[in-house]
């Protein structure tokens, strides 16, 4: 997405954020949005071909994680609309402003999809938090409190991801 560096590229709103608070919250959120509709593909992805002996029980979680971040992308969105920007969420954007590195498709294990989501859903709950800070720097709560909310459920969702890789773990 190309950055605007002009509080006129803004759309009108009545919306009283700050023009700068409101540049660097739309340019936050939209890394957020590109990371978060890359990370419910790629869970998508996971829950279409998950294979193994926890078939069932993995395929319900990954099918219960896409859709709240299909809810939380639609919320990132709505957020940048508010503050006068446009949500950028087409293909072509998202594949351009992912953060995520590519979702393997030729994976079928059970624990190789947790694993592999496992390092999404620290990476997109990392820079959740860093967009917090910087929102919250910038001049806007409600923008950093909004993905206050995002950082909590991303970091349970990791946290039910990691729990599966229990016996992977040393103490």
């Amino acid at each position: 997405m190309a950055k605007s560096d002009r509080k006129s590229d803004l759309l009108p709103t009545r919306n009283d954020v700050p023009g700068n608070a409101k540049q660097v919250s739309i340019e936050v959120l939209q890394g957020c949005l590109s990371d978060s509709v890359d990370l419910y593909n790629a869970t998508r992805q996971a829950h279409w071909n998950v294979k193994g002996q926890h078939f069932g029980q993995l395929h319900k979680l990954f099918e219960e994680f896409y859709t709240a971040l299909a809810a939380a992308t639609d919320d990132l969105a709505e957020r940048i609309v508010q503050l006068g920007g446009t949500a950028n969420g087409t293909t072509q954007t998202i594949a351009g402003g992912t953060r995520l590195p590519p979702y393997p498709t030729d994976m079928h294990a059970g624990m190789d999809h947790v694993r592999a989501l496992s390092d999404r859903y620290a990476q997109v709950a990392k820079t959740l938090r860093e967009g917090i800070d910087a929102t919250d720097e910038a001049g806007d709560a409600d923008t950093a409190d909004l993905l206050t909310e995002q950082s909590r459920a991303t970091d349970k969702m990791l946290w039910m991801l990691e729990a599966h890789l229990a016996e992977d773990t040393k103490p």
